[in-house]
């Protein structure tokens, strides 16, 4: 007869839980200002999303790929933003009636489930939205998105503490978020990558804790129920479908037999299935294919010039510049933004050159480093793919978003700890690289948040300046002080937090294993 696994991991400090708890309610915190800072319709696609969002809320079908078109309310809305001053926008149900029908314009998202549009649809019917004006409803979304991203912070400590089993890894991890503005913008705007990176984190999580001993029931099931939610809300949450399997079958290797292991694989795979798998094979058996393209309009098929041909050169220039850009940070729509070409080349070479030559080395955690590396793999994988049929079928080099690898972004952050932790030979060199790696999460977020503000609101000036903050006293979402308060609000909690990662900590002597933060060594206590 098999005994259930029990898994022995130590206590968290009272220190650890106070501070992260700090860092989440300042994460979210953060969130909220960037929903505030940038403009209505101003993040990538957010018109379609909202869009989206509202036909639901109305009660209409969720209409094959590529056949949706954008409400002339919308497009009316999108107008507004820019000449309109807030304070005389109409509300929704004004621009319903006043522009009805749809525009030629096509909505590309039925391409995707419908999952986090109902939820939105149904935040927008609990708030009366027909009574708000239309950008007081986007927010309202913003908003929606804001909570579904506030527990990554948690996610990558707890998934970072498990793997390293360090407090100060694991509350740098939960600050590296802060250094990809690009992040916050995306979490903050309406669309439907924030629950993909809830529920990526949370897949990632559970992994981890299988990978490291945790092979109990209830994390299998967890991990199944969160891998179904996962591709219930976009198809960029498929590559974890294999991601898991190899986890699971990886999980508990030398201890539990393979066939048992292989069946765990098939009951995880198939509790996500049950969850999620119905709108994939509804595409199947419509379509016949897995997601159909809604956005084919735009860029039809169609040949190189006479005398020319696809350029390998030009799609790793056009892929590198592009992604490397829209991960770090280059927040807007029709009008982007960006941190600085060099200043994102500089960070992705760097991050990438720690991981490859630190992460991978033989170590008690390479075995769940390794398999952890499976799901961004998977998804650079799967966009290179899709960008290189695009291109050779289009001419255009197209989706190449930096954002589509935020599903496995909890996962980057554990490989990356496992890797920047093996640099150091000393306990200060641990001390002092894991305050500059805070420090500087901290400043490159809000430095891209710096360039938000000056270039929507101060004509690229500065981040604040006279006429910025009468701009945005007129078309902004709301008075100019709420903003300030929420930024001096967040500045104290993650000062709050960056004081507490160069001190020296040590878990409790009431745990089953004794740890010195700073130590890659677990120590057995005797008799226990």
């Amino acid at each position: 007869m098999h005994t259930e696994p029990v898994d022995v991991h130590p206590r968290v400090a009272v220190w650890e839980r106070v501070t992260i708890a700090i860092v989440t309610a300042a994460f979210a915190l953060w969130l909220v200002v960037w929903a505030l800072v940038v403009p209505v319709f101003q993040a990538p696609d957010e018109r379609a999303h909202v869009d989206a969002t509202v036909q639901v809320a109305l009660g209409n079908a969720w209409a094959p790929p590529g056949d949706l078109r954008i409400l002339n309310a919308v497009m009316v809305a999108q107008q507004q933003e820019a000449t309109q001053p807030a304070a005389s926008r109409s509300t929704v149900s004004e621009l319903l009636e006043k522009a009805p029908g749809t525009s030629e314009t096509v909505d590309q998202m039925t391409q995707h489930p419908p999952t986090a549009y109902l939820v939105g649809a149904a935040a927008l019917r609990l708030a009366h939205y027909g009574d708000l004006r239309w950008d007081r409803a986007v927010e309202v979304l913003r908003l929606v998105d804001v909570l579904w991203a506030t527990a990554l912070p948690l996610l990558a400590w707890a998934t970072v503490r498990r793997l390293t089993r360090s407090p100060r890894a694991a509350l740098v991890g939960a600050l590296a978020l802060f250094a990809t503005p690009q992040l916050a913008s995306i979490a903050s705007s309406v669309s439907n990558d924030a629950p993909v990176m809830l529920f990526g984190a949370v897949v990632t999580w559970l992994a981890t804790r299988m990978l490291t001993g945790d092979l109990r029931r209830r994390t299998l099931l967890g991990l199944g129920v969160a891998l179904g939610a996962l591709i219930w809300m976009k198809g960029t949450g498929l590559p974890a479908i294999p991601f898991v399997a190899v986890v699971v079958l990886v999980a508990g290797s030398g201890a539990v037999p393979f066939l048992r292991r292989a069946g765990r694989t098939v009951v995880t795979l198939g509790i996500a299935a049950l969850v999620g798998a119905w709108w994939w094979l509804h595409n199947l058996v419509t379509y016949h294919q897995l997601q159909p393209n809604g956005y084919e309009q735009y860029h039809p098929p169609m040949p190189f010039p006479p005398g020319e041909g696809p350029s390998l050169l030009r799609f790793l220039d056009v892929s590198w510049g592009t992604i490397t850009r829209t991960f770090w940070g280059s927040p807007g729509g029709s009008a982007q933004v960006t941190i600085g070409a060099v200043l994102t080349a500089v960070l992705t070479i760097v991050a990438l050159g720690v991981v490859l030559v630190w992460g991978f080395r033989r170590g008690p955690e390479r075995r769940a480093v390794v398999c952890l590396a499976v799901f961004p793999a998977l998804l650079v994988a799967g966009q290179t793919w899709t960008s290189a049929n695009a291109y050779l079928t289009t001419t255009f080099v197209s989706a190449t978003q930096g954002r589509y690898y935020f599903p496995a972004i909890v996962c980057l952050i554990a490989i990356s700890a496992v890797a920047w932790r093996r640099i150091p030979r000393t306990a200060g060199g641990r001390r002092v690289l894991a305050t500059v790696l805070a420090v500087g999460s901290v400043v490159i977020g809000w430095y891209g948040l710096a360039v938000v503000a000056s270039w929507f609101w101060n004509a690229a000036r500065g981040p604040v300046t006279a006429e910025g903050l009468t701009r945005f006293a007129t078309f902004g979402p709301g008075p100019v002080w709420s903003v300030a308060v929420l930024v001096v609000a967040t500045a104290v909690g993650l000062l709050v937090a960056l004081v507490q990662v160069p001190r020296r900590t040590q878990i409790g002597a009431d745990t089953v294993q004794e740890h010195d933060a700073d130590a890659d060594e677990w120590v057995e206590q005797p008799g226990r």
